[in-house]
C-alpha cells in the first residue's frame, strides 16, 4: 500500500513521468518542430484519411498530426512508420494514439516543446472522430501537464478518473495536483493507481513524495526500486528514474553513488542532458569546476533552458572564466521569461537585479503552480525587494511540507538573518550547510558569508 511506502506520514516536478516538471512551458515552440507544423498545413490539409466534411478544426489537427516527418533516429522512424500506418488504417485513431505517444517520446529526448503540440493534435483528431475517447483524453492531458497547463490537466485527469479510472488516470491527476501544492490530494490519487497497478510508475511518483516530505531516505529506498523495475526498451524513463536518483545519493552525501547512477543513465540515453546537469553538479560540489564548466557546456546546448544556462554560468565563473559566464547570464536575461519564469526570477533576487520584474515574473507563475518552490522564488524576490515580512509569510509556505532542500533552507535563513532573527536563522543556514552540496557555488559562499557574520 502506499501509505506504507510513504511511512505512514500525514500525506500531503516528470517518476513524475517527465524529465523535470520544473523544466518546460507552454510558450516555446522550437524551429523544428514549428517547420513540421507549418508543412503540415501546405501540404496536407484535407489529404490524409481526414476528408470528407468534418470541421476544419479537426481536419487541421488531422493534417497537422500527419504531417511529414524526417530524422535519423529510431523515434523518428517509428513517427514515420505511424504517420504511414495511420494514413491507411481502418482504425485510425488506435495508431494516432501511439502516434501521439510517440510524438511525446520525441519532445522528451529531443527537448523541442513543438512535439508537444503534435501529440497535442493527435489526440484532437482522434476526438474529432472519437467524441470522448478516454485514451485521447489521456494523452490530452498528458500534454497540458507537460506544458505546465496543470489546472487544465487536472480537469482531464478527474474526469478519467471518475468515469474509465484507469491507474495512469490516477497518476496524471496526482500530478496535476502536486505542481499546484495540493499534497494531501495528490496521495489520494496515487493511492488509487498504485492501488491498480504498483510498478515502477507509480513507485517513482512515491520517492518524489517522500522526499518532498522530508523523507530523503525513504525516496532513496523507493526511487532504487524504481529504477531497478524500469524496462530497458524504455530507456528515457529509465535514464530519468537514475538521474533523480543520483540528485538523492547526492543529497545523501554518498558522491560515489551519485556518479553511477549517473553512469547508469548516461549509458541507457547517450548524452541525456538531465544526467549531465547532475553530474556537473557532482563535480562542482567536488570543487572540478573546469570539467563541470565544461560538461555543462553539452548540456546547455543540448537543452539551453534557464535552469541549464544559469548552472553552466555558475561553473564557468567557479573556473575563473567571468567573461563567458557574463555572456550566458545574458542570454538567460533575455530568453528566461518565456522560457521558465520561475528560474529567471530566482536569478534575478539572486543577482539582485531587474527585482520588480523578478516578482512579477514568480507571481505570474503562482497562477499555475503553487508549489513549495513557487513559493520560494517569491519569498527571495520579495526579500531581495527589501520586503521582509512579505517574504518570511512565503517562507513559512515553503518550507510547511517539510521539504529539505538546501536552497529553502539557505533561503529562508537569509530572510531571517535579514529579519533580525539571528538564533532562528543560524537553524535554517545550518541545515542548509548540511546538505551545501546541493547549492550552486555562489549560494555556497553567500551562506559562509551569512553565517560568519551572525
Amino acid at each position: 500500500m502506499i501509505s506504507q511506502h510513504l511511512r505512514n506520514l500525514s500525506l500531503t516536478h516528470t517518476g513524475i513521468d517527465a524529465s523535470d516538471p520544473r523544466a518546460t512551458n507552454e510558450s516555446v515552440i522550437k524551429p523544428r518542430a514549428l517547420i513540421s507544423i507549418l508543412v503540415g498545413v501546405i501540404l496536407t490539409a484535407g489529404t490524409y484519411g481526414c476528408g470528407g466534411a468534418k470541421p476544419r478544426q479537426s481536419l487541421d489537427a488531422c493534417a497537422l498530426a500527419l504531417a511529414p516527418h524526417s530524422g535519423d533516429d529510431a523515434i523518428d522512424r517509428e513517427i514515420v512508420r505511424l504517420q504511414e500506418t495511420a494514413r491507411v488504417s481502418p482504425d485510425q485513431s488506435r495508431v494516432l494514439e501511439q502516434l501521439g505517444w510517440a510524438y511525446v517520446q520525441k519532445s522528451r529526448i529531443s527537448y523541442d516543446q513543438g512535439f508537444y503540440k503534435l501529440a497535442e493534435q493527435c489526440a484532437l483528431c482522434i476526438e474529432s472522430q472519437r467524441p470522448d475517447s478516454p485514451d485521447a483524453l489521456l494523452l490530452r492531458g498528458h500534454v497540458l501537464f507537460s506544458l505546465h497547463r496543470f489546472k487544465e490537466a487536472e480537469a482531464i485527469a478527474r474526469r478519467l478518473s471518475e468515469t474509465r479510472s484507469a491507474p495512469f488516470d490516477h497518476g496524471l491527476l496526482g500530478d496535476a495536483l502536486m505542481e499546484q501544492g495540493r499534497l494531501n490530494e495528490a496521495v489520494h490519487a496515487y493511492q488509487r493507481m498504485v492501488d491498480l497497478k504498483p510498478g515502477p510508475q507509480a513507485y517513482t511518483r512515491i520517492a518524489h513524495i517522500r522526499w518532498l516530505k522530508g523523507d530523503l531516505e525513504g525516496a532513496l529506498e523507493m526511487m532504487r526500486k524504481a529504477a531497478a523495475a524500469m524496462s530497458p526498451r524504455d530507456a528515457e524513463s529509465s535514464a530519468w528514474a537514475y538521474t533523480r536518483l543520483a540528485l538523492y545519493e547526492l543529497q545523501a552525501g554518498s558522491a560515489k553513488n551519485a556518479e553511477l547512477a549517473c553512469q547508469a543513465a548516461l549509458h541507457l540515453q547517450n548524452d541525456y542532458a538531465p544526467a549531465l546537469i547532475t553530474r556537473s553538479r557532482i563535480l562542482l560540489a567536488q570543487s572540478r569546476n573546469n570539467e563541470a564548466a565544461q560538461l555543462m557546456s553539452k548540456a546547455a546546448q543540448i537543452n539551453p533552458l534557464p535552469e541549464y544556462k544559469w548552472l553552466l554560468a555558475e561553473s564557468l565563473r567557479a573556473a575563473g572564466r567571468n567573461d563567458e559566464a557574463r555572456v550566458v547570464e545574458e542570454e538567460l536575461t533575455q530568453r528566461g521569461s518565456s522560457e521558465d519564469p520561475r528560474t529567471l526570477s530566482l536569478f534575478l533576487a539572486t543577482r539582485r537585479e531587474k527585482l520588480d520584474a523578478a516578482v512579477a515574473l514568480v507571481e505570474q507563475e503562482m497562477k499555475a503552480r503553487a508549489d513549495v518552490f513557487t513559493f520560494d522564488a517569491l519569498a527571495w524576490a520579495l526579500a531581495a525587494q527589501g520586503k521582509l515580512n512579505e517574504a518570511h509569510e512565503q517562507m513559512n509556505r515553503a518550507l510547511a511540507e517539510g521539504t529539505q532542500d538546501a536552497r529553502l533552507f539557505y533561503h529562508a535563513g537569509s530572510i531571517l538573518a535579514k529579519n533580525g532573527r539571528p538564533q532562528e536563522a543560524r537553524v535554517m543556514l545550518n541545515k542548509a550547510a548540511a546538505i551545501k552540496q546541493m547549492l550552486l557555488p555562489s549560494e555556497r559562499e553567500g551562506l559562509s558569508n551569512i553565517l560568519a557574520g551572525l
